[in-house]
């Protein structure tokens, strides 16, 4: 039996990467999915590779209709169990160089997405007798980058939001968690569909605790994990899939094994 049998998630921004790796690892272990993007052609084409336990569904996260559309149509599949807000966009600029319509543009999608999201998931995971609700955050939500401003602002209120929602919702068995991946070999990455990380890919890592990026299935099983039964007593928590950045870097000035 799936780790996931009889659940029905939402995955936003599903279309592609992270959250379509994730959507056709949720569906190998019995899930139902809601495929949640913009990218039409990419969602409807993942959808009917993954039949009838998937489904796609236009949505703009910053769009409070938009979402109660998805939960419809989640109610389609059975009671909504697990939430995943994946959805986001990047800006990169310095903050002189950028205004505030850039910045705004980010925050709608990577931070108020995750809030219309979890508000909207809470009747329906409340009629179920609780769920998961998983944000995915970043290692920027950990630590920070020059020229990421908008993006790091948004994923560590991400971190915020999730503990709030988590004391807010414990008593109903809701949980709600952050995942903080760091360098993923996805399309924000310059992956190609189906590709394998070079060497070039692999040497801006070199340093790093685990000297190679991360590839997407490792993000997805992260999820899976929160998503499943298996992790039935954390709530409010951070779980990071970095390759041991946020824990600092190799110098090779300094001896090591």
């Amino acid at each position: 039996m799936g780790r996931l049998s009889g659940k029905v998630a939402i995955i936003t921004g599903a279309a592609r990467g992270m959250g379509a790796v994730t959507a056709r690892r949720f569906v190998e272990e019995g899930a139902k999915v809601i495929i949640a993007d913009l990218l039409d052609d990419a969602g409807e084409k993942l959808a009917t590779e993954l039949g009838d336990s998937a489904r796609y569904v236009h949505a703009d996260v910053s769009q409070e209709s938009d979402w109660q559309a998805l939960i419809h149509a989640a109610e389609d599949f059975g009671p909504l169990n697990i939430l995943v807000n994946n959805a986001a966009i990047l800006h990169a600029a310095a903050i002189a160089d950028s205004d505030g319509d850039d910045y705004m543009r980010v925050i709608r999608v990577n931070q108020l997405g995750p809030y219309l999201g979890i508000r909207a998931a809470i009747a329906a995971m409340k009629a179920a007798g609780g769920g998961s609700i998983i944000n995915i955050s970043s290692i920027d939500g950990l630590q920070a980058k020059n020229g990421l401003s908008a993006y790091v602002s948004s994923k560590w209120a991400v971190r915020g939001l999730s503990k709030s929602a988590a004391i807010e919702l414990g008593p109903y068995n809701i949980r709600v968690n952050t995942v903080h991946p760091g360098g993923i070999f996805t399309d924000m990455h310059g992956a190609g569909e189906n590709s394998e990380p070079s060497e070039q890919d692999n040497a801006f890592y070199v340093n790093h605790p685990l000297p190679r990026v991360g590839l997407p299935q490792e993000v997805a099983n992260m999820s899976l994990f929160l998503a499943s039964d298996e992790s039935s007593y954390s709530t409010g928590s951070e779980f990071i899939v970095d390759g041991g950045w946020n824990a600092g870097l190799r110098l090779d000035l300094l001896p090591s094994s």
